[in-house]
């Protein structure tokens, strides 16, 4: 598919500064496009890439008066590449119609209008679907769930018995929804199971990535808010609350009964422990290993994390360790040469 530079301008309310008519054929990154591409700039760090691409056109913030290239100039241009993507390279994946012959569904399962269930699928007894949504192959949702309407979920997801799905959700690969929650009591040295009999709520337009695991609740739910998306491989334990519009990376780890407010960032590798509330607004930097509370608003980073202003202290005070080292052990030497003096004298 081919547009023109006023054709993507007025799909993504862009100001155009240069050849409106310049044919663009393609997408691409800054440093890998081509003649005939066009790609964006939302990082000012790369500002210098805007006199070397080969790019055909550049979507760029309003910032940016001119380059050598055409530009668009617009309000975000994240969000705008996003639009063209989509108008360039349409998503090619191949969707199940209707009922494969080789799903299987059980009794008093609710399917609405237009739904696609893929091969091999399981549904158990009494699950609603919504319309429109879609089960790729070899998934399977167990006894008493529903999902909403508009919903996807990929090939080998597990959603367990009694969860709640919203509308307009995507669950991604090898996610596991509603595992049981990880309860043990140690009884004259052997650890015998707690039952987990509470839930899995998941609210509309959340995104759930590949290997995620959701444990249920002991008791009650584990809640993931409206809009809140999760990258591939984290865990969240049972009884935690996630609040809206946060944003969960990849491999961090929310331990049992915590609650996360609205608009949160937890990022990559980054652990919380259980029983602790994280404000709305916060941020957890990457690899922080969260032991308590943490106000809203606030950012935090490092072990046992702290506001990052400290942080960042304390890791310079860290990296001076060889050096401070060094030092006493030759302050430690002068002093005993000047005993042995004083000794002597």
């Amino acid at each position: 598919m081919q547009k023109t530079l006023k054709e993507i301008a007025q799909l993504i309310g862009g100001e155009i500064v240069g050849d409106e008519q310049a044919v663009i054929t393609g997408i691409c990154g800054l440093k890998e496009a081509r003649q005939g591409d066009i790609t964006f700039l939302a990082n000012t760090k790369y500002l210098p890439l805007l006199d070397t691409t080969a790019a055909s056109a550049i979507i760029t913030s309003r910032d940016i008066q001119s380059a050598v290239k055409p530009i668009i100039r617009t309000d975000n241009p994240s969000l705008a590449f996003a639009k063209v993507i989509a108008l360039l390279m349409p998503k090619q994946l191949k969707s199940p119609q209707g009922v494969h012959s080789t799903a299987q569904i059980g009794a008093k399962v609710r399917l609405g209008k237009d739904v696609g269930i893929g091969a091999y699928a399981v549904i158990e007894d009494d699950v609603i679907i919504g319309d429109r949504s879609i089960i790729y192959a070899g998934c399977y949702i167990g006894w008493k769930s529903s999902l909403g309407s508009d919903t996807v979920i990929y090939p080998r997801v597990t959603v367990r018995e009694q969860v709640s799905i919203g509308d307009r959700v995507v669950i991604n690969s090898g996610a596991v929804i509603g595992s049981d929650g990880f309860g043990f009591v140690a009884i004259d040295g052997v650890y015998q199971r707690v039952p987990q009999v509470g839930t899995v709520v998941i609210e509309d337009d959340v995104e759930i990535g590949s290997n995620v695991t959701i444990d249920r609740a002991r008791f009650d739910r584990t809640l993931i808010g409206r809009g809140t998306k999760i990258d591939n491989l984290v865990q969240i334990g049972h009884n935690v609350v996630i609040g809206k519009h946060s944003i969960i990376v990849a491999q961090a780890g929310v331990a049992g009964s915590t609650k996360v407010g609205d608009q949160v960032t937890v990022a990559g590798q980054a652990g919380l422990v259980g029983h602790i509330t994280v404000g709305d607004g916060a941020v957890i930097a990457a690899q922080a290993g969260v032991t308590k509370s943490v106000p809203a608003h606030a950012v935090v980073s490092g072990y046992p994390a702290q506001p990052h202003a400290k942080a960042i202290e304390i890791n310079a005070c860290v990296q001076n360790l060889p050096r401070i080292h060094k030092t006493i052990i030759d302050l430690k030497k002068r002093v005993s040469e000047l005993e042995d003096r004083l000794t002597k004298g």
